[in-house]
């Protein structure tokens, strides 16, 4: 899967091993750092993804304490010709889509979740230039 965007975006998760499997052994994500218990942070595209713990995000001093709770959401974007290929593959390492919503532009994205539940998408490049 080609991944070309994603917006900056962090989220928060307590099983960062969990994590690791599923954003870089399945998505296939390269991992830029590590720190057991405490944060994964993953390239994607010319973009990063920062995984937090919040047990420890919500207590550290610098930067500024941060955490959340809840279902997050966020968007990979594919080459719009790529878009298909990309449900594919995700259906190859057995990653469900939930859902496919097709915008009034006629472009489509695709849902799906992590394991711990957070709100994925795929979406075809272009998507909001023409809403």
């Amino acid at each position: 899967m080609e991944i070309t965007q994603i917006k900056e975006t962090c989220f928060y998760s307590t099983q960062l091993e969990l994590i690791k499997e599923f954003y870089h052994n399945k998505l296939e994500l390269p991992i830029i750092t590590e720190v057991p218990d405490k944060l994964i942070f993953f390239r994607a595209g010319s973009s990063v993804l920062l995984c937090f713990n919040p047990e420890y995000s919500e207590n550290q001093e610098v930067p500024p304490p941060h955490y959340a709770k809840g279902k997050p959401h966020f968007a990979f974007e594919v080459k719009a010709t790529h878009y298909e290929h990309a449900k594919e593959e995700l259906a190859t390492k057995q990653i469900e889509i939930t859902y496919e919503h097709t915008w009034p532009s006629g472009k489509k994205s695709a849902y799906f979740e992590d394991p711990e539940g957070n709100v994925l998408e795929i979406v075809p490049s272009g998507l909001w230039d023409k809403l």
